[in-house]
């Protein structure tokens, strides 16, 4: 963490130094992702021939020329992308090329993204299961009108997108023998993997979480500068004593949902084909393929979402959420009781929703819809993409050494059941691996091979729409920065040459930049 911490947040520090260690700890070598035979297990994949996988290469390649827009440069998400709309619903219109049948399982499926759980026994037997420790009381409640969510604003509050999740070092499972580099962690004995702030009536929740922000001032070129926010982070009211001596926690607040689907159908060789873990062609960037075990597939997989690419899958992801953030149990996860561990005995013995004909809380149907949403939430069209000042800040861009991280494009797998998601020419502006992104952001917290310094690059499209969608939102995975210039500024360890030259960059130039990233 950084030196404006509280007395409090220092002793839980002073704690943590060996576990950091771990946590901060460099690979030992660069392991051979071929020998893993990932693939797309995930997928129905129809095999590119061997002109199509021309045109692609031809498509995905780096533009040079920055004097007009790209050809399908205004439809980020390809043929399901949506027209930018100008209120707080911009980033829940569903694909633009659903059936009329699959716009019924996405309003389907919204309803149960929007569902409000209430606790068990209950008379709305299809709505109970909540919690009885939870973080919110539905997806919605922390992915704001599904986009980003927001720090907790005062410490009285009763609705946050933030949580801290928690783990301790522990020995490599058998399943991920395979991956020499994989960072073992276990969950605190006590609280689980998470820190859940609310909990059902007569039962202590886990904590209070408490943010406190310092300034630091950055000089800037031209005369400028610019206010960060040094966060610090407090798990105060704990509800069941001390956590582990070795518990590493780290912040986490919840990101957009949007163009999901898409980034799930991109092919895992697409992807690693921008893994450079050895930084053979000296230009600073590693980029790492995080791994993760598939409890659909019963494998080791490619990570794609979460902050540290931690999830291989939607439906993982989809049903981790439920489990952790709203106590909810799914085929996947089937704890009645949630991320309750076996320390906390009242809250294992509650009620709960499952043994009626859903089986668990959620069933497998239900998940499916949900699934569903989270596939085809739109990605909405780019805006100005030839105004001067755009082209001029796309070009800055570009030379500053952004696209090392934020790949611009992919182009989707051809695949036989998702026609939506299939073989579409889609511009995220990410990678999907890990890069170590220095001391400022570093959490020293792993997650399967992903170090305390190390994120996922978080893609970009949509950025310009956030404060749109919820003007409380901020960036970053845990919120500190306020504006799209903080979060640059922010960048540090492989990003930091890039950010140096946003730093240099003139006040004309450097506007421009931020203009470019508000038309994505």
């Amino acid at each position: 963490m950084h030196n404006s911490t509280p007395p409090r947040w220092k002793r839980l520090k002073s704690n943590l130094l060996l576990a950091a260690a771990l946590a901060a700890a460099s690979p030992a070598y660069a392991l051979d992702l071929s020998e893993l035979a990932l693939g797309d297990p995930h997928l129905s994949i129809l095999p590119r021939s061997a002109a199509e996988r021309g045109r692609i290469a031809a498509a995905t390649a780096p533009t040079q020329d920055f004097t007009s827009p790209e050809t399908f440069e205004q439809t980020p998400g390809g043929s399901a992308t949506v027209r930018a709309r100008d209120d707080d619903e911009a980033f829940s219109q569903h694909s633009a090329n659903l059936s009329f049948e699959q716009e019924l399982e996405f309003k389907l499926g919204n309803g149960l993204f929007k569902k409000i759980w209430v606790f068990s026994p209950a008379s709305t037997r299809a709505s109970d299961g909540l919690g009885p420790l939870y973080n919110a009381r539905s997806c919605q409640r922390c992915h704001v009108k599904d986009g980003r969510g927001e720090v907790p604003q005062d410490p009285d509050y009763r609705s946050a997108s933030m949580f801290l999740r928690i783990s301790i070092p522990a020995e490599m499972p058998a399943a991920m023998q395979a991956v020499k580099d994989y960072l073992a962690t276990a969950p605190d004995p006590t609280y689980g993997g998470q820190l859940q702030d609310f909990s059902a009536p007569g039962m202590p929740s886990e904590y209070r979480l408490r943010v406190h922000y310092t300034p630091q001032i950055v000089d800037l070129a031209g005369g400028e500068t610019a206010e960060l926010r040094v966060p610090s982070y407090e798990a105060a009211e704990l509800g069941y004593g001390p956590l582990h001596p070795q518990a590493m926690v780290s912040p986490r607040l919840a990101p957009p949902m949007i163009g999901l689907g898409l980034l799930e159908a991109i092919s895992v060789d697409d992807i690693l084909a921008h893994v450079d873990e050895d930084d053979r062609n000296g230009d600073g960037i590693s980029g790492r393929a995080n791994l993760a075990w598939s409890l659909e597939f019963d494998r080791i997989m490619l990570g794609r979402f979460g902050h540290k690419a931690g999830m291989p899958t939607l439906h993982q992801q989809s049903a981790a959420a439920f489990s952790g953030d709203v106590g909810i149990s799914t085929p996947l996860f089937p704890a009645a009781s949630g991320d309750c561990t076996t320390l906390q005995t009242a809250c294992r013995a509650a009620p709960h929703g499952d043994g009626d004909v859903r089986g668990t809380e959620i069933d497998q149907a239900n998940m499916d819809l949900v699934t569903f949403y989270t596939r085809n939430l739109a990605v909405p069209a780019r805006r100005d993409i030839a105004d001067p000042q755009v082209l001029r800040g796309k070009a800055l861009f570009y030379t500053s050494g952004c696209t090392s991280c934020h790949i611009p494009k992919f182009v989707t797998q051809r695949l036989a059941d998702r026609p939506e998601n299939s073989f579409q020419l889609i511009w995220p502006y990410s990678d999907l691996l890990l890069h170590d992104m220095g001391d400022g952001l570093a959490d020293n917290r792993p997650e399967g091979r992903a170090t305390g310094r190390e994120w996922r690059t978080a893609p970009l499209w949509g950025i310009g729409l956030t404060k749109q969608v919820n003007p409380r939102a901020t960036y970053l995975h845990d919120g500190r920065a306020r504006s799209l210039l903080e979060a640059v500024l922010w960048h540090g360890g492989e990003a930091q040459t890039a950010r140096d030259r946003v730093v240099d960059l003139a006040p004309t130039d450097r506007a421009a930049l931020i203009r470019f990233l508000e038309s994505l």
